[in-house]
């Protein structure tokens, strides 16, 4: 049975989902982690010792904070990302003019999930502005940088309206837009390289569940090299601007550097690289098996 675009657009949304929540189940903690050296380097030790600092200030929670509002970041990005990624594919065969039935190499499906991230931004950063706001709430009342936090996800969200207007869930877009695409380049591009070394020249879709696991992690962790001093500058803006007018991207990366150091623009690379491949790994797994299921349930009608 031949898949129409908008059903075949439709199950690439749908497993997108289950990737994204797939993601957040798995890589929540480490992701508060990060967020939290990120944004405030001179706090924490190591990534042990901010897990501890967290475990005794706040309790088992606090690795949980924002966690409603990443469910919702990831599965709206993911959702937008995959089904944009399926559109993608074909904009790229008619760019480099073969049939719409042919396999992109590896090179032209990176490029078309780096295309793709563009249009999952304008999803991904105001429920990603909410989620490290959360994230780092109780270092910014330590820091004396806010007076009063907020606890709740309306809580924040409210605020923010009060105080910059619906706009304001987009301060850090740019940094988010220059995260994304480069980054989904080296994540799709990881992802296609990692899968064509398991096939070794069968089929990628006889793959079983280890090799998608160590696929979805070696693209994620090529994902977060590349791109990582750019997404702690993008924390860091979405974060302090709660205190105030926060300095766009070049304001704010020339600040870090002169102040702190170059080191500074990595601090909570340890936790983003262990949460990088587990999450992503189970990112790609949920995507492929949901997406494979999804399509025999078509084929059989």
């Amino acid at each position: 049975m031949r898949i129409n675009s908008a059903l075949q657009a439709a199950i690439d949304l749908t497993a997108g989902a289950a990737g994204g929540t797939a993601c957040v189940v798995t890589g929540q903690p480490f992701d508060t982690a990060k967020v939290k050296m990120q944004t405030f380097p001179e706090m924490y030790k190591g990534i042990v010792d901010c897990f501890v600092k967290t475990y005794k200030q706040v309790g088992f929670r606090g690795f949980y904070k924002g966690t409603s509002p990443a469910l919702v970041a990831n599965i709206a990005e993911n959702s937008v990302l995959f089904m944009c990624y399926g559109f993608c594919q074909q904009i790229v065969r008619k760019i480099v003019g073969v049939d719409r039935k042919t396999k992109l190499s590896d090179l032209q499906n990176a490029a078309a999930g780096s295309f793709a991230s563009a249009f999952a931004t304008l999803v991904l950063c105001p429920t990603e502005l909410v989620k490290c706001r959360l994230q780092a709430m109780h270092e910014m009342q330590l820091s004396g940088k806010i007076v009063q936090g907020h606890n709740t996800v309306w809580s924040v969200v409210k605020s923010v309206i009060q105080k910059d207007g619906p706009l304001g869930f987009y301060r850090g877009w740019s940094s988010t837009l220059l995260r994304e695409v480069p980054g989904y380049f080296f994540f799709f591009g990881g992802y296609e390289l990692s899968r064509t070394f398991f096939a070794s020249g069968r089929s990628k879709d006889e793959l079983g569940p280890i090799p998608l696991l160590l696929s979805g992690g070696f693209g994620g962790s090529c994902l977060w090299i590349a791109v990582y001093p750019v997404d702690c500058v993008k924390s860091r803006i979405q974060v302090l601007s709660m205190a105030g007018k926060q300095t766009g991207f070049m304001g704010t990366f020339v600040t870090v550097v002169r102040t702190e150091g170059v080191l500074a623009l990595y601090s909570g690379l340890k936790p983003t690289m262990i949460r990088a491949f587990l999450a992503n790994g189970a990112l790609f797994l949920a995507y492929e098996y949901s997406r494979k299921l999804m399509m025999k349930q078509v084929d059989s009608y």
